[in-house]
């Protein structure tokens, strides 16, 4: 089910972005083969013991491939050839000394949309470091941002970077050249690199700075945690909550229901004043517990949320509403999203063993007892 139903993706085995990528497609329809190279040890790169906990691999199919080998080589590109798209997150250069770079697939297949994940690019003087998320978002100005005034900055997870940087860019980009090749019937290599999808995330804070409305320091505006209407508050109990009435008539509605005189608080648009008035606010919300604060203030439009940990987070009643998170096999994870309304999304597939599908996926994608018997033979699978 889903709107990518009937596409048909190989994914060659990594961590991170190009995993994440791929579960989105999954998630809505796309039938992905995933290439892992060995079914033990050295390929469970992730550090994940039960494979059928590993959710973000859900909605796939596992072979185990040795891509040293050549017959396992040929039997990659036989994949490639029904397929509509790959994914690969290899340093530049690794598929092409491999025989499956760009020039070789699409040469076998020209609509295939080629997908590559790294995280500084295809060029560019870095692109052949090492690295990971933290490094990557630390060139478009996203982790110095990050964390208070005149202290470290604070890696946000690796939220920004390997997800939202590059696995969504990567899906995007994949979907936006699917899309094209259906017109033009040629395919085309997508570069998706954390480095420029975190800078990309950056632009309205970039519109903010030529504006003259952001300041070119830590916890400093109004969106970065330094505004008393924007912000983190702890309370009686050690839990916080978060508040964020910006508008002129959410912030009316916060200070009516917290009984507060507005001259008494004073100007909110003076930053001089910020400090004074987040103490105030400190003393009051600090004054009770978040379960107070939460019968008073959430369902209201002073725009209220209290903070969850991992465990509350499922159980909080709008998230149950809408089933955002679900339970399989004793394994809670996240739903698929986004929504449609003529669509229907469901969770895919289970999260395979690796080479679970060794024998089944391959004649699913066409291969005969011939192919089969040369990989036997070679040990190649």
């Amino acid at each position: 089910m889903g709107p990518l139903q009937g596409l048909k993706i190989v994914e060659f085995a990594g961590i991170g972005p190009g995993p994440f990528g791929c579960m989105m497609l999954a998630d809505m329809g796309a039938e992905i083969l995933r290439i892992d190279r060995e079914p033990t040890g050295a390929q469970n790169i992730e550090g994940i013991e039960d494979q059928r906990k590993n959710s973000v691999a859900r909605g796939r199919k596992s072979i185990t491939l040795d891509l040293k080998d050549p017959d396992a080589i040929q039997t990659a590109l036989k994949l490639i050839e029904r397929a509509d798209a790959l994914v690969e997150g290899f340093r530049p250069g690794v598929m092409e000394r491999l025989g499956l770079g760009p020039d070789v697939c699409l040469s076998r297949n020209p609509a295939l949309v080629y997908g590559r994940m790294t995280g500084w690019g295809q060029t560019g003087p870095l692109s052949s470091a090492a690295g990971h998320d933290m490094n990557y978002i630390s060139l478009s100005g996203a982790l110095w941002s990050f964390g208070e005034k005149g202290r470290d900055p604070v890696p946000p997870m690796n939220l920004l970077g390997d997800y939202g940087g590059g696995g969504m860019f990567l899906a995007f980009g994949i979907v936006c050249a699917l899309l094209q090749a259906q017109k033009t019937g040629k395919g085309d290599v997508v570069d998706a690199a954390i480095c420029d999808g975190t800078a990309a995330l950056m632009a309205p804070v970039y519109m903010w700075l030529a504006c003259n409305r952001w300041q070119n320091q830590r916890a400093s505006n109004r969106l970065d945690g330094a505004a008393p209407y924007y912000g983190v508050y702890r309370c009686s109990d050690g839990k916080w909550v978060s508040i964020a009435p910006i508008e002129e008539k959410f912030w009316a509605l916060f200070l009516e229901l917290l009984e507060l005189d507005p001259a008494q608080v004073g100007d909110r648009h003076d930053q001089n004043r910020w400090p004074d008035i987040r103490r105030s606010f400190e003393a009051i919300i600090g004054a009770k517990p978040r379960e107070y604060w939460c019968r008073l203030f959430e369902g209201t439009d002073i725009c209220f949320a209290p903070i969850l940990d991992l465990e509350e987070a499922p159980r909080h009643h709008h998230n149950a509403a809408r089933e955002i998170f679900v339970e399989r096999d004793g394994v809670l994870q996240p739903a698929p999203a986004p929504r449609f309304e003529n669509s229907k999304v469901e969770l895919p597939s289970q999260p395979p063993v690796i080479g679970e599908h060794n024998e089944t996926a391959l004649r699913d994608w066409g291969l005969d007892d011939t192919d089969l018997r040369v990989l036997e033979k070679s040990n190649a699978l």
